[in-house]
C-alpha cells in the first residue's frame, strides 16, 4: 500500500453520492461467467473430482427405486394365496442390503465432493479478495474520484461472498441435477415407456414456467447488487462524518436519504425474490401432478397386467428424482443469475485502467536535497476542467515554500502533482533536477513525509501509528519525535503508553489525533515536508509549541505549506500567491505587503492592522 494518502481537494469531482443509478446497460452474463470459468482454470481438476464423485454418488441414488421396485415385487408375489403367503426372507435381505450399500454409498461420496468443493470456493474467494486488494494499490487515484468507497468495499465483500456461495452451492448441484435427470429418464423408459411420456408430459409445463420465471428475475438481480454497493457507499459516508450530520442537525436527511435508497433495494431485492422463489412452488406443483398421473396410468395398466405393483413404486420414486433435478436447475439458475451480476461488478472492477507499469524505470532518486522544479504544468481532475494552467516555480533545497490562495486556487492540486498521486496533462515537475515522471511512484513517495490537515489513525498502539510503514525504528526515535511534537508527556498518562491501542472508541482530541500525525511525519525523516494546515486543529497554546516543533523539523528540508492563517507562514523563504490556477504573485511575507495586491487584501482580511 502506498506509504501516503492524496489530499483532498475542495474542488475534485465526486462529492456526496447520488441516488440515482445510471441507466443500465446491456449485460453479457455469458461472458461474465466464462471469466469465472477461466479464473478458476488452475482448480479445473479437483473440480472435475468433485463433479465425477458427485455423479458417482447420484448413480447409485438413481439404482435405488429399481431395487425397491424387486423388492415391492417379492413382497406382493407373496401375497399370492398359491404361494401360502410366504415371504422369500432371503431375497428381501440381499435387496436391503443392497439398498443400504447404494444410499449409503452416495451419502459418504457427496459428503467428500462438499469437502472439495467448499474448500475450493474458499480458496477462490481468497484469491478474489487478495485481487481486488492489489488492484485497489493499482488503481490511480482518479478512479476514487468517480466510485464512492462503499461501493469499491460491497465488491470486496458482498460480491466475492455471492460468487463463492454459488460455486459451492450450484457447480455440484447443476451436475448432479443433470445426472439425476438423464439417469431418471432412463430408468422410466427402460421399466416403462407409457408411464415416462406421462410423467414427462407433466413435467413440460413446469420446465417451460421455469425458463419464464429466470428470464424475468434476472435483471432484478442485477439492480439489486448495484443498489447494495450504494446502500453501503452511503453508509460509508454517513459514519465517517456522523459527528459533522450531528453538529449540523443532519440527522433526518440522512434517514430520508438512506430510506430512498433502502426502498429501492428493497423494491429490487423483494422482486428477485419473490419472482425467483415462484420456481420452487412450480416445480412442487408439477412433481405432484407427475404423482396423480403414475398413479392413474399406472393403476390402469397395472389391471391390464402391463406392469407389476412393483413399477409403479419406482416409478413413484423416480418422478420425484425427475422433477427434483428440475427445481434445482431453477435454484441453481437463481444463484448463476446473482454470481453473474456479482461476478460483473467485480471483473469491471479488475479491467479498471490501471497506474502505468513503472517496472522498467531506473532511474533512482538518491541522496535527495529537496530542489523542486515546477515547468510549465497544466493539470485538471477531468477534461472538461483545468485546475492548474500554466504553472512555474522554483524551489530551493531547504526552504520554506508556502502557498497561499482562496479556496479551489488549486493549492493542493499542486502538492497532489508533486505527490505523484495523479499525472501532469502538460509540463513537468523535477526533483533535483531529475522530472519525476522518470522514476517510480513508490521512488517519490519515500522523499516525502506528510501532516495533513484530515488527520488519520489505524486501530493498532501509538507505536504503530507513529512506525507507520517505516521499519527499524528506535525506541528513541519514537520518543523523541514525541517530544518534538509536545505529545510524550500526554502518552506516559495512558495505562499502556506507547502501547496503548487506537480505535473508533479511542477518547482522543482533535489535536491529540494531529500531534500523533506530526510525530509519524518527525519519525519518516524524509527531504521534503508537506504540510496541510498542520496546525488548524490545535489550540493557541499547542500551536505555538507545535510551530516551534515544526520549524526545526523543516530545518534542511524542503518544505511546502498549504497555508489558510497567513500568521503562519511570516517566516517563509517563498510564498507562492495562487488564484484560478496560476501563481499571480510571489515573493516574502514583507516584500508582498509592500506590493499592496492579493496577498496584502488577503492578509488584511485576517487582521486589523499589519504589524
Amino acid at each position: 500500500m502506498n506509504n501516503n494518502k492524496p489530499i483532498k481537494h475542495a474542488g475534485r469531482p465526486g462529492g456526496p453520492m447520488s441516488l440515482t443509478i445510471p441507466a443500465e446497460k446491456p449485460k453479457d452474463f455469458k461472458k461474465t461467467l466464462k471469466k469465472l470459468a477461466d479464473y478458476c482454470r488452475v482448480y479445473i481438476p479437483a473440480i472435475i473430482v468433485s463433479l465425477v464423485l458427485a455423479t458417482a454418488g447420484t448413480v447409485l441414488q438413481i439404482i435405488g427405486p429399481n431395487q425397491m421396485k424387486k423388492l415391492t415385487d417379492e413382497i406382493t408375489a407373496a401375497l399370492n394365496p398359491l404361494l401360502d403367503f410366504k415371504i422369500n426372507m432371503d431375497a428381501v435381505t440381499k435387496i436391503a442390503i443392497l439398498l443400504v450399500f447404494f444410499y449409503g454409498g452416495a451419502v459418504i461420496l457427496n459428503f467428500i465432493q462438499q469437502f472439495i468443493m467448499a474448500t475450493i470456493t474458499q480458496r477462490i474467494s481468497k484469491n478474489l479478495r487478495t485481487e481486488i486488494s492489489r488492484k485497489i494499490n493499482r488503481l490511480p487515484f482518479k478512479y476514487f474520484d468517480k466510485v464512492s468507497f462503499g461501493d469499491a468495499l460491497s465488491r470486496v465483500t458482498n460480491d466475492v461472498d455471492t460468487i463463492g456461495q454459488t460455486l459451492n452451492q450450484s457447480i455440484g448441484m447443476i451436475v448432479t441435477s443433470f445426472t439425476m435427470f438423464c439417469g431418471a429418464l432412463i430408468m422410466m423408459f427402460y421399466n416403462s415407456r407409457i408411464l415416462a411420456f406421462s410423467a414427462i408430459a407433466s413435467s413440460l409445463l413446469g420446465f417451460i414456467l421455469m425458463m419464464l420465471i429466470m428470464k424475468k428475475s434476472q435483471k432484478h438481480f442485477t439492480r439489486q447488487q448495484e443498489e447494495l454497493g450504494l446502500i453501503n457507499g452511503h453508509i460509508e459516508e454517513i459514519y465517517s462524518g456522523h459527528n459533522i450530520v450531528k453538529a449540523y442537525n443532519g440527522g433526518e436527511a440522512a434517514r430520508k436519504t438512506f430510506g430512498e435508497i433502502n426502498e429501492k433495494l428493497y423494491r429490487s431485492g423483494w422482486k428477485s425474490q419473490f419472482i425467483s422463489g415462484l420456481m420452487m412452488p412450480v416445480m412442487h406443483f408439477t412433481g405432484n401432478l407427475g404423482f396423480v398421473v403414475v398413479c392413474v396410468v399406472g393403476a390402469a395398466l397395472a389391471v391390464n397386467g402391463a406392469i407389476s405393483f412393483g413399477v409403479i413404486v419406482a416409478f413413484m420414486l423416480y418422478v420425484q428424482l425427475f422433477t427434483q433435478p428440475l427445481s434445482q436447475f431453477a435454484q441453481a439458475a437463481q444463484n448463476l443469475q446473482r454470481t453473474a451480476a456479482a461476478g460483473e461488478r467485480v471483473f469491471e472492477f479488475l479491467s479498471e485502467d490501471e497506474l502505468e507499469d513503472e517496472s522498467k524505470k531506473e532511474k533512482l532518486l538518491e541522496n535527495v536535497k529537496g530542489a523542486v522544479e515546477f515547468r510549465n504544468v497544466r493539470f485538471g481532475y477531468n477534461q472538461e476542467r483545468t485546475i492548474i494552467h500554466n504553472f512555474s516555480a522554483k524551489a530551493e533545497a531547504g526552504q520554506k515554500i508556502a502557498v497561499v490562495g482562496p479556496t479551489g486556487a488549486g493549492k493542493t492540486t499542486i502538492v497532489n502533482l508533486l505527490m505523484r498521486f495523479y499525472e501532469l496533462d502538460e509540463g513537468e515537475i523535477l526533483l533535483d533536477g531529475v522530472p519525476l515522471g522518470e522514476a517510480k511512484r513508490e521512488e517519490v513517495h519515500e522523499q516525502f513525509c506528510m501532516v495533513l490537515q484530515d488527520t488519520w489513525l489505524f486501530e493498532g498502539t501509538i507505536r504503530e501509528n507513529i512506525v507507520y510503514s517505516k521499519e527499524n525504528v528506535t525506541e528513541e526515535e519514537v520518543v523523541g519525535a514525541c517530544k518534538a511534537a509536545g505529545l510524550h508527556r500526554f502518552i506516559k498518562t495512558l495505562p499502556d503508553g506507547y502501547d496503548t491501542v487506537l480505535s473508533d472508541k479511542s477518547s482522543l482530541s482533535a489535536g491529540q489525533r494531529q500531534l500523533l500525525t506530526i510525530a509519524r511525519a518527525m519519525v519518516r525523516n524524509a527531504p521534503l515536508l508537506i504540510l496541510d494546515e498542520a496546525t488548524s486543529s490545535v489550540d493557541t497554546r499547542t500551536e505555538i509549541l507545535i510551530q516551534e516543533a515544526m520549524d526545526k523539523l523543516m530545518k534542511g528540508r524542503t518544505s511546502f505549506v498549504i497555508a489558510h492563517r497567513l500568521s503562519t507562514i511570516k517566516n517563509a523563504d517563498l510564498i507562492l500567491v495562487m488564484k484560478d490556477g496560476d501563481i499571480i504573485e510571489s515573493g516574502r511575507h514583507g516584500e508582498l505587503l509592500l506590493q499592496n495586491g492579493f496577498y496584502a487584501e488577503l492578509y488584511n482580511s485576517q487582521f486589523e492592522s499589519v504589524s
